[in-house]
């Protein structure tokens, strides 16, 4: 099956460097290849290998590669500006892919600049619109939630195989890459944290009640969430505010890159693969299209609340409520609307018999829904 972004990375190799990051074992090594296999001459090369670094750090690959793969690049010594003398010295007709973990995506936006000479792509798990080519929309959604979107626990069809991923994949990841930036103190909170917020998905997410629970400052539980963040484990919904600091100052949500992680809650493992599908969408406009757009949650002081939005350019277009089986209209969901009456009310519903349209909200099948976003 081709990954989604295989086709863009073909148009953008041409003009400037493509850079794909994401999860642990999202799949990007397996894109890379593909991509290969649509030229000649390829040449890949992982900074992992000792091999493939001396080739790298000496330049040794032949001169006639038409496509670079560097894969875990971060890992070279100044890989900023020797990824610049690589591409501003190469030939016209040589392609440059990079691809890496979360922390190429941490690193870019610091040191010397790349500016000008890549596009950036985040691959995402599979969705329910990534699927519609090989199975039904409903099949595809009972999957995911059942086994969360990454690759090898969803192709396994097994309960007990996805489990045993699962629990060495968060091992890994706890053991590799937090704790080559954390210490052995805060690796052991991480643990906690990451544990703690496996039941609290989709809820407003209190740092000073996390705090309180793990005895520690809630700062700190707010850096210890951006790293989880920044490695691509978990995801934060912002409230949509027009002003924005006040937004990021209000409690955010917390989603999971894998569904599978959440907690034994049928609901909420319902809604986390919505907001995942809704974030895969988001970003493919952003990084594919260049649309100004973003993933919010809307709430009032008096608790009227609404799962997601979507603002484009800063206003909202959409609101979207998310029910596992409730087909009776969100009656927050319908406050908002008479708010924001030019943005599309949807309410979808993973159990729902008939679709109809009351009180101007859409009440749709979540499966064909999601089955319809641009990722």
């Amino acid at each position: 099956m081709r990954r989604y972004l295989h086709a863009q990375i073909l148009k953008d190799l041409p003009r400037k460097m493509v850079m794909i990051t994401g999860p642990r074992q999202v799949g990007k090594t397996y894109l890379a290849k593909q991509i290969m296999t649509e030229f000649k001459t390829p040449q890949y090369l992982n900074a992992d290998a000792p091999e493939d670094r001396s080739i790298i750090l000496g330049r040794g690959w032949p001169l006639n590669a038409d496509l670079l793969v560097f894969d875990e690049i971060h890992k070279i010594k100044d890989w900023r500006p020797y990824l610049k003398g690589v591409f501003d010295t190469r030939p016209g007709d040589q392609a440059i892919l990079l691809t890496g973990s979360a922390r190429l995506e941490t690193f870019r936006q610091t040191g010397e600049s790349l500016a000008g000479r890549y596009f950036h792509l985040r691959l995402h798990p599979l969705s329910i619109k990534e699927l519609a080519g090989a199975m039904p929309a409903d099949e595809a959604l009972d999957k995911i939630n059942r086994f969360g979107g990454f690759p090898e626990p969803f192709l396994s069809g097994s309960e007990e195989e996805a489990a045993r991923w699962r629990g060495q994949y968060y091992t890994d990841l706890i053991r590799e890459d937090i704790f080559d930036i954390a210490r052995l103190h805060e690796v052991r909170e991480m643990r906690l944290l990451l544990e703690m917020l496996r039941s609290r998905t989709g809820s407003p997410l209190s740092y000073t009640s996390l705090a309180e629970d793990l005895q520690i400052a809630p700062n700190t539980v707010k850096k210890y969430v951006g790293i989880l963040e920044s490695l691509y484990i978990l995801f934060l919904v912002r409230p949509f505010h027009r002003r924005i600091a006040r937004s990021i100052l209000r409690e955010p949500k917390v989603y999971f890159y894998d569904s599978g992680f959440v907690k034994d809650d049928e609901g909420r493992r319902f809604e986390n693969t919505c907001a995942q599908a809704l974030l895969k969408h988001v970003h493919y406009l952003r990084d594919v299209k260049g649309k100004e757009i973003e993933l919010h949650y809307l709430r009032t002081k008096d608790k009227r609340e609404v799962d997601f939005a979507i603002a484009e350019d800063g206003r909202i277009s959409l609101i979207l409520e998310a029910k596992l089986s409730d087909e009776a209209p969100s009656p927050h969901l319908a406050y908002f609307k008479d708010l924001v009456p030019e943005a599309q009310a949807v309410q979808i519903v993973g159990r729902l018999r008939r679709e109809s349209r009351r009180q101007g909200i859409e009440i749709s099948r979540a499966a064909d829904w999601l089955s319809r976003l641009e990722a």
